[in-house]
């Protein structure tokens, strides 16, 4: 069942979509993820996602808790970048770089949706120069809640050629934000990430992490690997890293043994930024509760970041009339 709950505003609401296995609140203001709840092995239900109970905080705030990210998602090194011969300025807004699709990215915009059956399509027209972005873009984001898995299918076409790479920024805590993610288990079927560098813009080298502790291609803590000794986690303050997938499905599986609670994420694309939430500040979320570093774990689906100056062949780039078409998945298990 898909169903409005509240409205914020005249144009902003909070959308419920639930069947017998979860239940996950969404808003058509950034197509923002608010809720996610879920059965432990027990039984307990519990909010799996961090986010606000003052809906402004969404509106104001810069940690794009569930938000839907784009143009770009994470950064555009000096907010620069050239195609067919111009150059393009973006917003300066995270050190020396543009992060997040700029000032007032797709996170900060009210989408237009409808529910079709058991999928909510939101759509919204980025203008040609929003941002900084060429092309007059047309974009669909169609949630889908089926069991215990939601899909999210990115659409979008431009009239000139332009960059996209989008993913949603989704806060998990499996313990219901009972404790920090130290104890969680990462498996991630990936053999390359990304080196950054102290802006946390990726520099172009790829790095084995066989021997590393970048390597969870078994599963492994959280806890045990995010305070290493270890030259990109201290330029990271932690994990905020792409990471380059070896598996076409099923690349990622995030699992808080306590509760029996599992995630599986699935993706067409060829990526993650995997984020510990590193920058996490106290700041007041739902229920009460301060959000402070390692609250979370962002599994960020996307192409390479920053493709557009680092491969020679931009993954990122849509061509005037082609279909930008990528999915993501996210399965909420519960292991009895």
């Amino acid at each position: 069942m898909i169903q409005v709950i509240d409205k914020i505003d005249d144009k902003i609401d909070l959308i419920e979509m639930k069947n017998d296995d979860i239940t996950v609140v969404v808003s058509n203001y950034g197509c923002t993820i608010i809720k996610v709840l879920m059965k432990d092995k027990d039984d307990n239900v519990d909010d799996v996602v961090l986010g606000y109970d003052d809906f402004s905080d969404y509106q104001t705030k810069d940690a794009y808790l569930g938000a839907l990210v784009g143009r770009t998602a994470n950064r555009i090194g000096k907010g620069k970048f050239s195609l067919n011969g111009q150059t393009y300025s973006l917003p300066i807004n995270n050190g020396p770089n543009c992060l997040h699709g700029g000032i007032r990215g797709f996170s900060y915009q009210i989408f237009d949706y409808k529910i079709v059956d058991n999928s909510i399509e939101f759509s919204y027209l980025s203008k040609d120069g929003e941002e900084g972005y060429p092309g007059n873009l047309k974009f669909k984001a169609i949630y889908t809640l089926d069991k215990e898995t939601l899909t999210i299918q990115y659409l979008a076409t431009s009239d000139k050629d332009t960059i996209i790479n989008i993913t949603n920024h989704s806060y998990f805590n499996l313990s219901g934000k009972k404790e920090n993610i130290y104890h969680h288990l990462l498996e991630m079927k990936a053999d390359y990430f990304a080196c950054v560098d102290a802006d946390g813009l990726p520099t172009g080298e790829m790095k084995a992490v066989k021997d590393t502790p970048f390597d969870f291609n078994s599963p492994a803590y959280i806890g045990d690997r995010v305070e290493c000794d270890d030259e990109q986690l201290k330029l990271g303050c932690g994990f905020d890293h792409p990471f380059i997938f070896s598996k076409k499905e099923n690349q990622v599986v995030l699992t808080h043994e306590e509760t029996g609670r599992c995630l599986i994420v699935s993706t067409t694309l060829p990526g993650a930024q995997i984020y510990t939430a590193n920058y996490l500040d106290g700041r007041l979320g739902k229920y009460g509760q301060h959000y402070n570093a390692r609250d979370a774990v962002c599994i960020e689906t996307q192409n390479l970041p920053d493709a557009i100056h680092l491969e020679k062949e931009p993954s990122t780039i849509l061509k005037k009339g082609e279909v930008y078409d990528e999915k993501t998945s996210y399965q909420f298990k519960v292991i009895k």
